[in-house]
C-alpha cells in the first residue's frame, strides 16, 4: 500500500470517529485531533501494523480523548 493510499484511509477512519463523537455531543471534535490523540503513543513506540492502528482509531474512547485534550489544554499545545 502505498503512502498516500495510506493516508487516505487514516483520514477516513479520524473523519468517521470524529463523526461518531459529533453523534454523543462532542460536536468540535476533529479528525486531525482524533489522530492526534491516537498517534501520540507511536511518538514512543514508532508505527505499528496497520491493523493496530485500525484498531486504535476505531476503539477510541470518548474519555480517553477528553483526557488527552485536557492534558494538552494544561501544556498549551495547540491543533
Amino acid at each position: 500500500m502505498r503512502d498516500d493510499e495510506l493516508n487516505s484511509m487514516i483520514e477516513q477512519l479520524c473523519s468517521s470517529k470524529a463523526e461518531e463523537f459529533h453523534l454523543i455531543g462532542y460536536e468540535h471534535v476533529t479528525a486531525r485531533e482524533v489522530w492526534a490523540c491516537v498517534s501520540e503513543k507511536y511518538n514512543k513506540t514508532g508505527q505499528p501494523e496497520l491493523h493496530q492502528i485500525v484498531n486504535d482509531i476505531l476503539s477510541l474512547k470518548v474519555t480517553k480523548f477528553m483526557n488527552f485534550m485536557t492534558l494538552n489544554a494544561y501544556r498549551g499545545t495547540h491543533f
